[in-house]
């Protein structure tokens, strides 16, 4: 039988599979922004409200994903997998990654979070405020370094210099890759590719 905890978990990676807040998702749905948020999901009394199968079509038809795919995602939510977690600010430390953007060594931590499709997924706990509104502080990413990259996607970049940073994906050549900053107070970055150590996009957020 399926929960509440299981519907909101599946909206939430459904959310992060595109690239999305669930504010952002309810957006591109055409949806009132507030509606994935978390302060819908129980009323002022304190009973669960669920989303509306309208809601969760909508959000399906914009990001192309299937009501099967979907079902997954629903079924997935009720079993958690140890990661290997990690403070943002210590990622650009050496010795944690190898040259292809795996995690490696040791001084990790583990945590429990939803299943993905990666035996070499790891998460990463969000400090400070730079990457607001999409990225609070004490939020956890879990990021890929085994899936596709397209052009859209949110993604944590690490430069020969050792510089980590999280950015949305804009354009990718075999000469240049140009990043969107997540916080409009911050700017935007373009590097040469030769100057990328690795790139791996983010799957799943806890938001």
């Amino acid at each position: 039988m399926m929960t509440h905890d299981q519907i909101w978990a599946a909206l939430d990676r459904l959310a992060a599979r595109a690239g999305l807040s669930p504010s952002g998702l309810a957006k591109r749905a055409g949806l009132d922004p507030t509606t994935f948020n978390k302060s819908k999901r129980v009323t002022n009394d304190g009973r669960e409200r669920w989303p509306s199968t309208e809601s969760v079509a909508k959000a399906l038809a914009a990001t192309g994903v299937s009501v099967d795919t979907f079902a997954h995602f629903i079924e997935s939510s009720s079993r958690t997998v140890q990661v290997p977690l990690l403070g943002f600010a210590e990622a650009g430390s050496g010795g944690y990654f190898d040259d292809g953007g795996f995690p490696v060594g040791e001084g990790w931590n583990e945590v429990g979070l939803p299943s993905v499709n990666d035996e070499h997924a790891y998460a990463l706990e969000i400090s400070g405020d730079s990457m607001k509104p999409a990225y609070r502080d004490g939020d956890v990413i879990v990021v890929s370094p085994g899936a596709p990259i397209r052009r859209g996607d949110r993604v944590v970049v690490k430069t020969k210099d050792g510089e980590v940073m999280v950015k949305e994906l804009r354009r990718r050549t075999q000469k240049v890759i140009e990043l969107q900053s997540l916080n409009p107070a911050h700017p935007d970055r373009t590097f040469p590719t030769a100057e990328i150590d690795w790139i791996a996009r983010i799957v799943w957020a806890s938001q």
